[in-house]
């Protein structure tokens, strides 16, 4: 009798798969979101804050240069603390594995939760500066991680929707910041230690909650060589314990992966036969964090002022911005899956590229035409909408995609610095782009917004529906060579 191959099920949203990416999304890409967002709406209070307590120690009030050098240092800070948080992604989830590392991560949130909430009582500012230094290593290893733990679990069919369910989760804490910045709610003199402090929550919430789901299978088999407890993490999350076919997919990727063994970010850098994804991920991540919407989150309330909006009208445009980036987002999660990675990219970044292009026109001729900055008002939420569809959730989910096992760690590495050096420089230089430029600053984004759009046209490919190593055969025909990368010579040789 002829041995038959074991045939895979269509994977479905089972509670465990739903819960899992709930939970890990809700306890980190949550916070991510919120601390982008948490020091815009009380900007003007806690700089207030910050002269005061120079005041009492110096005697005399802080400069408006240095002023703005503290602020901007406060706001990078986060980016920066990211930065670092990626360089800690590959060891932390090859040692304690992905579900291991999102627990540990916790203590990034936590303790800058108690810091900033008590630092009006200590006053100082420093408090603040240190702790969104400790919450942007948080989000720098949140935002790696959690896409990698999803992608992991998922089914090939729902990996696309899954993956997008970390950015929803940003763009959810972007909101609440900007909802529970309101100056009727705690965007007050009393109240800005409260909205700073409540990143710990959601924290707590993972820390005992997420201990009850499965490790990513994947990590089990391959690296853990446990294929008892991957059989077991699949049953649980697929609701059937015929996960034959599965398991015989993530060992071909073992298998594939073999020669190569572990995969160090410079093995990963050197590597022919992975050059193109790795050009592809730092041009998606650059091309996300440098085309503008950090500067949009970071700054939105000065924005929309120099835009001519009414200082009473600021904080509810602002959050309306923020109603804007989850409704799209959430349309993301489901058609990802019906169109397709690469056309929400395109469609996306042609989007932005067009509105910075027409508000650049807007801001000059505000002073000019009196209707002008609600179109000012339109383009900004037509540049959310374009970067929620596509440049906001893809570059994370193709990370995972694009990369085996071996070489996913090191990918994060590599793309997750990228995506938090820009971050930082977009968080730190902006304020003086914008008094050196004026409205000319978002030239820079479209020109930015356009060249990533031809590199995706003419170098990333369709992923959708795809298994790992189909991927891998896909960029194995660009990079020419052999398909299963890692049995090479010249991976061998690396």
């Amino acid at each position: 009798m002829e041995s038959r191959e074991p045939v895979e099920k269509e994977g479905k949203l089972t509670l465990v798969l739903a819960l899992a990416t709930l939970i890990a999304a809700f306890g980190s890409s949550f916070q991510y979101g919120y601390n982008v967002a948490a020091v815009n709406s009380p900007a003007e209070i806690m700089k207030q804050f910050y002269n005061e307590t120079y005041y009492d120690r110096a005697g005399v009030y802080v400069s408006d240069s240095l002023l703005t050098l503290l602020w901007s240092v406060s706001v990078s800070m986060f980016p920066f603390g990211g930065f670092i948080g990626s360089l800690l992604v590959g060891p932390l989830v090859d040692n304690f594995g992905r579900k291991g590392t999102l627990l540990f991560n916790n203590f990034f949130s936590i303790v800058p939760a108690i810091l900033m909430g008590c630092s009006q009582t200590a006053r100082s500012f420093e408090m603040i500066i240190i702790s969104r230094l400790l919450v942007g290593i948080c989000a720098g290893l949140s935002s790696n991680v959690v896409p990698m733990y999803l992608g992991e679990l998922s089914p090939k069919n729902l990996r696309g929707a899954i993956g997008v369910v970390p950015q929803l989760f940003i763009t959810v804490g972007i909101l609440g910041a900007q909802i529970f910045g309101l100056r009727s709610v705690l965007a007050t003199e009393g109240g800005w230690p409260v909205l700073l402090g409540l990143t710990g929550v959601p924290a707590a919430l993972q820390l005992l909650l997420l201990p009850f789901f499965p490790e990513s299978p994947r990590y089990l088999l391959i690296q853990k060589k446990d294929a008892a407890a991957a059989r077991s993490a699949l049953t649980r999350l697929r609701g059937w314990a015929d996960v034959d076919a599965e398991v015989d997919e993530i060992r071909r990727e073992a298998e594939a992966e073999k020669a190569a063994g572990y995969i160090s970010v410079p093995k990963l850098l050197r590597a022919a036969a992975l050059r193109w994804q790795v050009v592809s991920i730092i041009v998606l991540m650059g091309g996300q964090q440098l085309s503008g919407v950090n500067a949009i989150y970071y700054y939105a309330d000065q924005i929309y002022l120099r835009a001519g909006v009414g200082q009473g009208d600021v904080q509810y445009v602002t959050a309306g911005t923020g109603a804007v980036n989850v409704v799209m987002t959430t349309c993301a999660v489901f058609v990802v899956e019906r169109l397709g990675r690469r056309v929400l990219l395109l469609f996306g970044f042609s989007l932005c590229f067009a509105a910075c292009c027409v508000l650049t026109a807007a801001l000059v001729l505000q002073d000019t035409i009196s209707w002008m900055p609600y179109i000012s008002i339109v383009c900004i939420f037509s540049y959310v909408v374009g970067h929620a569809l596509g440049p906001s959730p893809i570059p994370a989910l193709l990370t995972t995609e694009i990369f085996l096992q071996s070489s996913r760690p090191a990918a994060f590495m590599v793309g997750g610095t990228v995506h938090w050096l820009s971050n930082f420089a977009v968080g730190l230089i902006f304020p003086f782009i914008q008094d050196g430029l004026g409205a000319y600053s978002f030239i820079i984004f479209a020109v930015i917004c356009l060249l990533t759009t031809i590199y995706i046209f003419l170098v990333v490919p369709e992923t959708k529906a795809k298994t790992f190593m189909e991927i891998n055969h896909i960029f194995a025909k660009k990079n020419k060579v052999a398909e299963g990368y890692p049995e090479n010579e010249e991976m061998k040789d690396l």
